[in-house]
């Protein structure tokens, strides 16, 4: 069944906390938030949904589990009037580990809850501060633990390219993740919005803004420890808005309009690689085969994975085949050249 979101943007509410990171008017894409008009808002979003489709309340932007309880509580009731009503099956926020407390998790349970985000960011200590976070590598872990003890689903969200950050430590944090029981995960690269103290460190040079090549490389090195555990990454990079493209709101960093594309590329062009390495046919001409639903990513975006593959291996991709019966990506030497299409790329 499809799965939308109905998501409801409660900008920096409830966060006293400012990260060096975060403009949450710019990340949520809203200067402004009125109780009132949350309900109209569902109901236009519901205008849109398909009938056949599980429609979700999602409270995103903010620490939703430090804003102001009675406004908490109400928005709860107003999505819980939907739940009750048959019109979307559940209730889905996001929040900070140090926001989350037993007494919150039971308050939170008497409402159709389903699904707890938690925004980890890093499981390293030191990067934590260098992010200005206001909580520790154990505050997440507790939180992670608390969520799925309570029964909640846990979504953890982890960022690429941190200050401080380094790719063995943005491992080990989706190691953790998987870990402490996640049932999906969150990939961001980290975008240098305006009007942040990351842009003012970026400005003076006391920190480098990731290149969309780089933050796929890396963000892939993540998504391959998520993959291996059977933890789904439902999203990599913020979503897309005006404000978040605009050059009057992004200083510098990845902030491409197909980043997950590009991080999947980088994902598959390591795996091909692998392959090819292990069959002992890398320098070789080659015949790829690939899932049908994966084709786009194998190749890359412009064909690039095919041209990488020669620049750095030295392997030709003479042929791509697209399988639409396998989850399997195969590797065959040119000279089986009866193999049939189902659909040939090149």
């Amino acid at each position: 069944m499809q799965h939308c979101n109905i998501p409801i943007f409660i900008p920096h509410m409830g966060c006293p906390n400012q990260c060096v990171f975060c403009n949450q008017r710019s990340i949520s894409g809203r200067k402004s938030f009125d109780v009132r008009t949350v309900r109209e808002e569902i109901e236009r979003a519901l205008q849109t949904i398909p009938a056949e489709a599980e429609a979700e309340i999602a409270f995103f932007g903010g620490s939703f589990t430090g804003i102001d309880r009675d406004l908490m509580i109400s928005l709860l009731r107003t999505a819980q009037d939907f739940v009750d009503a048959g019109r979307v099956s559940s209730i889905r926020l996001s929040t900070r580990p140090d926001y989350l407390s037993e007494e919150i998790l039971g308050l939170l349970s008497r409402y159709s809850v389903r699904h707890i985000e938690l925004g980890l960011q890093s499981m390293s200590d030191r990067v934590l501060a260098a992010c200005r976070r206001g909580h520790t590598a154990k505050q997440a872990r507790w939180a992670c633990r608390a969520v799925k003890a309570a029964g909640f689903s846990l979504v953890g969200q982890m960022m690429i390219g941190l200050p401080e950050s380094t790719p063995e430590e943005e491992e080990a944090t989706a190691r953790e993740i998987c870990a402490l029981g996640a049932d999906a995960a969150r990939i961001y690269p980290t975008v240098v919005f305006y009007d942040t103290p990351l842009c003012a460190l970026a400005q003076a040079g006391d920190y480098t803004p990731l290149s969309c090549e780089e933050a796929a490389k890396r963000s892939a090195r993540a998504l391959r420890i998520l993959c291996e555990r059977g933890v789904p990454c439902i999203r990599i990079g913020l979503c897309a808005s005006e404000e978040l493209v605009s050059t009057e709101t992004v200083y510098a960093g990845p902030n491409h309009p197909a980043l997950g594309e590009l991080v999947w590329n980088a994902y598959y062009f390591d795996e091909v690689r692998t392959l090819l390495a292990r069959e002992k046919l890398l320098g070789r001409r080659v015949i790829l085969s690939v899932p049908e639903k994966a084709y786009s990513k194998v190749i890359g975006q412009h064909r690039a994975n095919l041209s990488r593959w020669y620049a750095e291996t030295g392997t030709e991709i003479c042929r791509v085949i697209a399988d639409k019966k396998t989850n399997e990506i195969r590797v065959f030497p040119e000279e089986y050249r009866n193999l049939k299409e189902e659909q040939p790329c090149i």
